[in-house]
C-alpha cells in the first residue's frame, strides 16, 4: 500500500501555491471571462446555438488566471495554439474517414505544429478533438469553426485577461507588462540575480531539460532571487558566534558538519580582522582545528547548535 500511495500521491508534490485571495482572484477572472465570451457568443452569433463557448476554452481559462505568467498562456501561446489546433483539428474531420483515426492525428498533429511554432498550448489538444467528435453544430460550421466560435472566443478571453489582471499589478498580462510596474517586497532589494544565473543562463538551463517547465525565464530569475534573499537574510551575522558555541553549517548527509569555537582574538569591534580558532567536531575532517575571521565564519555558520541524546538540534 506504502508503495501505491507514492505512485499517486508523490511525497514531494505540493498543493499550488498561493494565498487565499490570489486563489480566489483567479476563480473570479475564470468566472468573468467564460461569462462574458458566452453572453460575446451570443450576440455575434446567436446562429451558433451550442455550445456557446468551446469546451477547450474552459481549460484556458484555468490556465490563464491561475497561472497568468506561464508560458502556455501568453498571447501567441494561447492564441496561435488554439487556431492551429481548431485548423488541423477541422481539416482532420473533412479529409480522414475513420473517426479513430481522425481524433488521433488531429490532436498530435496540433500537438507537433504548436511545437514547432511555439504556441504550445495544452488546451489546444481538446480543441482539435472537438472539430473532430463535436456535434452536428460544429460540423456545419467547416472551417467556419476556426473563425467562429475558436478566433473569436480566444480573443475575448486574451482582451479580458489583459483588463481583469490589469486590476492586480503583480498579475499583470501579459508577462511583458509585469516590468512596467514591479513591486518589491517590503525589505527586498530589487537587484537582478547575479550574471552567473542571469536570465541567458536560465534560458539554457530550460532548453536543456528533459522536460517542460511551466515556468518563464523572467518568473524563475525572480524565484532564485527571492530565495537568494532569504538565505541571505538567515545568515548569522559576526556577533552571534560566540566563545565555546557550537554551529553547523545546515546541510545534509555528507556535507553537514559541526565546529565548536575554541578561542577567539578579542577584536570583537572588527569582524573581519578578529580571529578565532574552530575545531571541527562532526563532518569531514572532523577533530581538526582551523583558523579565520570571525565574519568568515559567521558566513559559513547556518544555525547555532547544541547537542542533546546525541543528537545536535538547532538553537530556536
Amino acid at each position: 500500500m506504502d508503495k501505491l500511495r507514492r505512485y499517486f500521491f508523490s511525497d514531494h508534490a505540493e498543493p499550488p501555491a498561493g494565498h487565499h485571495v490570489e486563489k480566489l482572484i483567479s476563480g473570479l477572472g475564470a468566472l468573468v471571462a467564460i461569462f462574458l465570451v458566452g453572453a460575446l457568443n451570443s450576440l455575434l452569433i446567436p446562429e451558433l446555438g451550442t455550445p456557446l463557448v468551446i469546451a477547450s476554452l474552459g481549460a484556458s481559462a484555468l490556465l490563464l488566471f491561475a497561472t497568468p505568467h506561464s508560458p502556455f498562456t501568453q498571447p501567441w501561446p494561447l492564441f496561435g495554439g488554439q487556431l492551429i489546433s481548431a485548423l488541423i483539428g477541422v481539416t482532420c474531420a473533412n479529409y480522414i474517414a475513420n473517426l479513430h483515426a481522425a481524433t488521433a492525428l488531429a490532436v498530435s498533429l496540433a500537438l507537433v505544429a504548436m511545437y514547432y511554432l511555439r504556441c504550445l498550448h495544452p488546451p489546444g489538444g481538446a480543441t482539435a478533438l472537438s472539430a473532430v467528435v463535436g456535434d452536428a453544430t460544429i460540423h456545419e460550421l467547416g472551417f467556419g469553426y476556426v473563425i467562429a466560435p475558436v478566433m473569436l472566443d480566444t480573443l475575448a478571453i486574451i482582451v479580458i485577461a489583459v483588463v481583469f489582471n490589469y486590476l492586480f499589478p503583480w498579475r499583470r498580462y501579459p508577462l511583458g507588462l509585469s516590468s512596467l510596474k514591479k513591486t518589491e517586497s517590503p525589505g527586498l532589494a530589487s537587484e537582478m540575480p547575479p550574471p552567473y544565473l542571469g536570465e541567458e543562463n536560465l534560458r539554457y538551463a530550460l532548453q536543456h531539460m528533459e522536460s517542460f517547465v511551466d515556468v518563464s525565464t523572467r518568473d524563475l530569475g525572480e524565484i532564485y532571487k527571492l530565495a537568494a534573499q532569504h538565505a541571505e537574510s538567515e545568515r548569522m551575522s559576526p556577533a552571534q558566534i560566540l566563545l565555546g558555541h557550537y554551529y553547523s553549517n545546515g546541510r545534509p548527509g555528507g556535507d553537514g558538519s559541526v565546529r565548536k569555537v575554541i578561542d577567539e582574538g578579542g577584536a570583537v569591534a572588527s569582524p573581519a580582522k578578529d580571529k578565532i580558532i574552530y575545531r571541527v567536531i562532526v563532518g569531514p575532517n572532523a577533530r581538526a582545528t582551523g583558523t579565520c575571521t570571525r565574519a568568515e565564519f559567521a558566513r559559513w555558520a547556518k544555525y547555532e547548535v547544541v547537542q542533546e541524546d546525541g543528537t545536535w538540534r538547532r538553537v530556536g
